[in-house]
């Protein structure tokens, strides 16, 4: 039995490592080419953009991963299937379902492993790369501009410059509406004003140019109380040198997302909420409380009540209106810190499913290769799409129901485990009774099934004495 248990596990090393490989690859490819052009003509040092790309590489890892081990399973069973291996060690005495004992212990392990990647090691990383992703931000002044909002713009020389502009577009890197507030020069404030303005860069992309046209130029200075003067230009070119030369690294661990927290660190989030939860629920109390008594006290007297005035004069009173609109704002409270719980639960159970998937994958894919072993590598690469696919589809849709709280968290991220585990089970069950070969399969089965259901409908029925009957010609 070793040496059967040894084969089966040497079977599923190289497709495993083949379709991580190949999957990671791709999908790894396609992100750092997103970013590709922000990382370069910036002039970071070549650790800078490998730093990029090796924190890049573990939330894609935390798809592939999965996928690589149903992938495996489905290509190694098939093919034992195929070239009648499983069928051999039957008429040995050896049930097919003992070939699942060492694929199932595997995957206990890699969805133990998966379960500590997804705590500790994914959310470091998605950190780090959040915080990478920042810290680039500040090397060109495109990619760190907002709309509407005051941006600070240092130079070279610690000059400072705080600039607006009411529309940026990145592609072309024109601006509309801008103001610069210039702080170079001690005791004076010079206001630049322009309709439009395009920023260049140097080759170096260190030094930025700004071209302003239609403006006017507003300065102050502390030496002339109450004067100011107004300079208006066609065209003015403002240098910002040296904001490109450093990339200034954060230091701290600053805050963090959901998705770049661990286990313990989202339990102790979903603690402070629920308590906040209670307090908020505890004010709700109390403004209603106060609300009641607000109202039984402006209500008319039982003599004096008519249709319809005691509801007029209780809205009319400023406090209980009062009163009402704090109770309004206190739900809001509530429910928003609801929904941060049910937000920090769904990363917890996501990062527990993820990693059973693993398992189940194994469970599922072990005896649907044994029954549909046909189709080579094409079924092989189609099942596992389409099954990852469907596993990925839940979680997202699950996880949006839980985040507006349409949906208990536990149950958003354990569906598409569960949906895929019955199955797995029934199929399990099935193994020793049902198994394909290489002379045929269970698609040949299926085909042989559907076409004596299609004779049968198409044949003429008979009368209840056994007699065929056909309908007379007209």
């Amino acid at each position: 039995m070793r040496i059967l248990t040894r084969y089966v596990i040497r079977s599923h090393v190289g497709p495993f490592v083949f379709s991580f490989t190949a999957v990671t690859g791709l999908l790894f490819l396609n992100a750092v080419a997103q970013r590709m052009e922000d990382l370069v003509g910036k002039g970071l040092e070549l650790s800078v953009i490998l730093e990029f790309m090796y924190l890049s590489l573990p939330h894609i890892v935390a798809l592939t991963f999965p996928m690589s081990i149903l992938v495996a399973v489905l290509y190694a069973f098939s093919d034992m299937t195929g070239q009648n291996e499983v069928m051999a060690l039957a008429a040995g005495g050896v049930h097919p379902a003992r070939l699942l004992v060492p694929v199932l212990g595997v995957g206990a392990v890699l969805t133990v492993g998966m379960l500590y990647f997804n705590d500790r090691i994914l959310p470091e990383s998605n950190h780090r790369l959040s915080s990478l992703i920042s810290d680039l931000g500040s090397k060109s002044p495109t990619f760190e501009l907002r709309e509407e909002v005051i941006n600070e713009v240092h130079t070279a020389d610690d000059t400072r410059y705080f600039l607006r502009a009411r529309a940026i577009d990145q592609a072309t890197n024109r601006l509309t509406e801008v103001t610069i507030y210039d702080l170079t020069r001690s005791g004076e404030t010079r206001t630049i004003v322009a309709d439009r303005g395009e920023m260049a860069f140097t080759p170096d992309r260190r030094d930025l140019y700004l071209t302003l046209e239609e403006g006017v130029v507003y300065e102050t200075a502390e030496a002339r109380p109450g004067g100011f003067q107004r300079l208006y230009f066609d065209t003015q070119i403002i240098p910002f040198r040296g904001v490109g030369a450093e990339m200034e690294r954060r230091v701290g661990g600053g805050s963090r997302s959901n998705r770049e927290m661990t286990i313990p660190m989202l339990r102790d989030r979903v603690e402070e909420n629920l308590q906040d939860v209670h307090n908020v629920a505890d004010d709700m109390k109390v403004a209603s409380m106060s609300a009641l008594e607000e109202a039984l006290r402006v209500g008319p007297d039982d003599d004096q009540r008519t249709p319809g005035a005691d509801l007029a004069g209780m809205m009319d009173d400023p406090v209980l209106e009062n009163l009402m609109s704090e109770m309004r704002v206190t739900f809001h409270r509530w429910r928003t810190q609801y929904l941060n719980v049910y937000q920090y639960q769904v990363e917890i159970y996501k990062k527990h499913a993820i990693a059973f998937a693993c398992l189940i994958f194994v469970l599922l894919g072990v005896p649907m290769a044994i029954r549909y072993p046909q189709g080579g590598v094409g079924m092989v690469i189609a099942l596992s799409l389409g099954i990852f696919l469907l596993y990925w589809i839940g979680l997202i849709v699950g996880e949006r129901f839980a985040d507006r709280g349409q949906l208990h968290p536990w149950i958003a991220m354990w569906a598409p485990n569960i949906i895929f585990l019955i199955p797995g089970l029934y199929l399990t069950s099935q193994m020793g009774k049902e198994m394909a070969t290489s002379r045929g399969s269970h698609w040949d089965e299926i085909r042989y099934r559907l076409g004596r259901l299609l004779k049968r409908s198409s044949a003429p029925e008979r009368s209840p004495s056994g007699v065929m009957t056909e309908e007379p010609a007209r």
